[in-house]
């Protein structure tokens, strides 16, 4: 019985170790802005932003951006955050002061899906930003910032970041994004989403009683669409068999984000577009795509025709192969974590 109970007790000790935080000082929290206005007007009385910081502020600041539809929390997973924060690597928590932001609309950040549904502000890109530097320089005290970077979304409003408080950091990393208008196949299949939400039956309006079956049914196939890359899915689905299996277990997923959300998350990517703005851009810039993202395709040579407006600016293209994921090989840190190093150390 005794040897039972000690081996009970070693087993909840095991559990509670796996459990435990898993970066150096990692402490989640909220703020809460006071008649926070959108770049339309629309006025909300209480916008709360949540957030998660890892290490001391007393070190050096870097601000991490998550893609549409994540969190914070999201990037600390083991390929993205796994990778670079942990102790010894390129952005070791011990040595910075790690800031992941909810942007409005996701995580545990205002969401329609809080109460106001439909009827929650129109917010864009430009209404993150503003937001993410309050919560900076206001909610948490921070002056400047040695570095922002983001993936996806958030790769595109390191961009916005850049422009908009030129003079906040010294450097930046934007991943999978283009410095231009948001066009093209990368827009028509966002508003694909947006579309499928608002003509589903079940929708009415925003007022559901049940999420719609759209919502999951359009993002399962926006991702196989524009995530994945072309030789990784061929690997992954070398015959309609392996599609079909493919398909089956996407759906399977039980983690159903509310249609609300998804809807006004797709929606806000509208009206990007940083291409005016690159001349006030002040900070070193190192710019990391996949050959193989097909949302930002390196053809169309966005990045290219910016490079000539940027002072001081770097691009790592990480080359296609079928152990990279498309749109998604950016959210693998092991692709670029190198570069970020001899960044850093330039």
């Amino acid at each position: 019985m005794k040897m039972i109970q000690i081996i009970l007790s070693s087993l909840i000790f095991m559990m509670g170790s796996l459990q435990a935080q898993e970066f150096y000082l990692q402490k989640s929290s909220s703020w809460t802005m006071k008649n926070f206005q959108f770049h339309n007007g629309q006025i909300l009385p209480e916008l709360k932003l949540s957030y998660i910081t890892l290490g001391s502020s007393d070190n050096p600041a870097v601000l991490v951006l998550h893609g549409t539809a994540g969190s914070a929390k999201g990037m600390l997973n083991p390929g993205f955050g796994g990778e670079i924060f942990g102790p010894g690597q390129v952005l070791d928590a011990s040595k910075y002061f790690i800031i992941l932001t909810d942007a409005i609309g996701a995580g545990n950040s205002s969401k329609p899906s809080d109460g106001l549904r439909a009827k929650f502000p129109n917010y864009n890109y430009d209404d993150m930003v503003k937001a993410q530097h309050a919560l900076v320089t206001q909610g948490l005290g921070i002056k400047h910032l040695k570095l922002v970077m983001g993936n996806s979304m958030g790769g595109m409003q390191t961009w916005l970041w850049t422009i908009q408080y030129p003079d906040m950091m010294d450097m930046a990393m934007p991943l999978a994004s283009s410095p231009a208008a948001m066009s093209g196949r990368n827009w028509i299949m966002r508003k694909f989403i947006v579309d499928s939400i608002k003509q589903d039956p079940q929708w009415e309006g925003g007022n559901y009683t049940k999420q719609p079956y759209s919502a999951k049914f359009a993002t399962t196939y926006f991702s196989l669409a524009t995530s994945g890359g072309t030789l990784g899915l061929q690997k992954i689905a070398p015959n309609s068999s392996k599609g079909n299996e493919l398909i089956a277990n996407r759906f399977k997923d039980t983690n159903v984000q509310d249609a609300n959300d998804l809807l006004y998350q797709w929606q806000s990517s509208e009206d990007f577009n940083p291409e005016p703005g690159l001349e006030k851009i002040k900070a070193k810039l190192l710019i990391i795509n996949s050959a193989d993202d097909e949302r930002n395709l390196p053809e169309l040579g966005k990045v290219e025709s910016a490079l000539a407006k940027l002072k001081s600016a770097s691009y790592y293209l990480i080359p296609a192969s079928e152990l990279t994921s498309g749109h998604g090989t950016t959210g693998q840190a092991k692709w670029w974590k190198e570069q970020l190093l001899k960044f850093l150390e330039k």
